[in-house]
């Protein structure tokens, strides 16, 4: 039987976590998208992302096998202010998550970075390159975010399975890193 490991897909409003569970789910991936109404004018904020028409309000949820001995599920976070309080529950069990930012919106990956780091859940940074657009490069994101060199930070395509992959290979990399320090901190005292 493989092993199981839970990976959050986090990130702000309208980065693209649903469409990264989707894009490597190998089932149909559980969505919770609902049309945005009137009621979000003023409460969500849709710079960058005028056209958005749609929004998780639970989660979205994604079945990857990387190895026959290692399968992955994925939980997609809403990106709402509003929606912040199922984090805890979701993050629950996590080994390690994936923070999407966009560069047109660094600032709202802030609140995903926090939060990780805050319960010390080893992550990587996925740039989702709108339409192939690098605006920046990996380490300038690295630095506007102000994360450690252990941080993964890879510019990525979320519509591209192979492109999601490679970051979700990066994070369990990240995961392995920090449980192999930690071991060995332990055994050095």
């Amino acid at each position: 039987m493989p092993t199981a490991l839970k990976i959050l897909i986090a990130g702000g409003f309208g980065v693209g976590k649903t469409t990264m569970v989707g894009s490597v789910s190998e089932v149909p991936p559980l969505e919770t998208e609902e049309r945005m109404t009137a009621v979000s004018l003023g409460v969500d904020d849709l710079s960058g992302v005028e056209g958005k028409s749609s929004t998780t309000v639970a989660m979205d949820f994604g079945r990857i096998t990387i190895a026959p001995e290692l399968v992955l599920y994925l939980f997609g976070t809403p990106g709402q202010d509003r929606f912040w309080f199922m984090w805890d529950d979701l993050a629950a069990g996590a080994l390690a998550a994936v923070v999407l930012a966009d560069t047109r919106r660094l600032d709202a990956s802030f609140a995903s970075i926090d939060f990780f780091e805050a319960r010390d859940i080893p992550f990587a940074v996925g740039v989702n390159c709108f339409n192939g657009q690098r605006e920046c490069t990996a380490e300038q994101v690295r630095a506007a975010l102000d994360l450690d060199m252990s941080t993964p930070v890879m510019l990525c395509d979320v519509r591209s399975r192979s492109s999601s992959k490679n970051v979700l290979l990066a994070v369990l990399e990240a995961a392995r890193a920090q449980a192999a320090a930690r071991l060995t901190s332990l055994a050095e005292r």
